[in-house]
């Protein structure tokens, strides 16, 4: 998927999330395929402590949803 060009490589999308919030761990990642798109799921520790769930279009690095993780 990565060589074919339909995955951007996890760094990338990691140092968006980060750059999203400074500071914050990465709890967990996971890469799905929903609709016909590869998602990547992360879940971050905030700085603040704060768990929050993104979910990132992982061929154009696109912010698909930004929520506080239950």
């Amino acid at each position: 998927m990565r060589q074919a060009g339909t995955v951007l490589p996890f760094e990338h999308i990691l140092t968006f999330a980060l750059n999203r919030y400074p500071g914050a761990l990465l709890l967990e990642s996971e890469l799905e395929r929903k609709k016909g798109i590869y998602v990547y799921k992360l879940e971050l520790l905030t700085s603040s402590g704060i768990v929050r769930e993104l979910k990132i279009n992982a061929g154009n690095s696109e912010l698909i949803k930004d929520e506080l993780d239950d």
